[in-house]
């Protein structure tokens, strides 16, 4: 185990609460959960070294626990609501994890059971992409498609009326001349015990992006998840 003489620990995030999908944690695509996703992904890792849940909810760690993850602890009310800080929330399972397992943890990575066509081979670029170089943390990105950028995207005033958010939006109507812009699709975080533990930091200093070119879906709402489910359905007719 770990990671070229570095203890890594997986965290899979996973509170009780959505809005725009009830238990959204818990559904199923092609009969596994999300968190089952995350979950499965995390244990067949070699070089990790723990892998756990974070959850405010007894219905999800029984999921996790199901799957192969451990749960140690159970994540506090404050950092399970709407507004909780991604950064606290990692922050405490790294520092409860090392408390309970008696060890310290050199690198930690995140898997959001919200990006379900996550795949090992992803993991596997972030963490060497993290490890390669003299960065502090790395994370997986695509492509913004390009109606999505700020040159394309319109304001309307109190009368109606449309305008361009950018000055001199209207000069981009041409794809080719919009600059290329990045988004994060939450498949994985890698960061280093420095960055996190002691700085508080995942994206704002040294962070190595790993670029994913493929269709990718982070569900927030009920049709990303029917999306989720169409582009692994097509995924399997790709492979078979």
């Amino acid at each position: 185990m770990s990671y070229h003489g570095f203890t890594v620990l997986a965290v899979v995030p996973a509170r009780g609460g959505s809005k725009g999908i009830p238990r959204k944690n818990l559904q199923k695509i092609n009969n596994i959960s999300l968190v089952g996703r995350a979950a499965k992904i995390a244990v067949s890792i070699p070089w990790i070294d723990r892998a756990i849940l974070s959850t405010d909810d007894a219905e999800i760690a029984d999921e996790g626990l199901r799957y192969g993850l451990d749960v140690p602890f159970m994540r506090p009310p404050e950092l399970a609501g709407d507004l909780s800080s991604s950064v606290e929330m990692w922050k405490h399972a790294w520092l409860k994890s090392e408390e309970h397992y008696d060890m310290k943890f050199d690198v930690s990575i995140l898997l959001e059971p919200t990006s379900p066509l996550r795949r090992k081979e992803d993991v596997e670029k972030t963490m060497s992409a993290l490890m390669d170089g003299d960065h502090f943390a790395a994370a997986t990105v695509s492509k913004t498609p390009a109606h999505f950028t700020p040159h394309k995207c319109l304001t309307i005033n109190y009368q109606g009326y449309i305008g361009f958010y950018l000055e001199q939006g209207d000069q981009f109507s041409i794809r080719q001349k919009i600059p290329t812009y990045y988004f994060r699709n939450g498949v994985c975080y890698a960061v280093k015990r420095k960055a996190l533990v002691e700085k508080g930091h995942i994206l704002e200093e040294s962070c190595i992006a790993v670029l994913l070119d493929r269709p990718l879906v982070n569900i927030d709402e009920p049709f990303d998840l029917e999306l989720a489910k169409f582009l692994i359905k097509r995924e399997k007719s790709f492979s078979s």
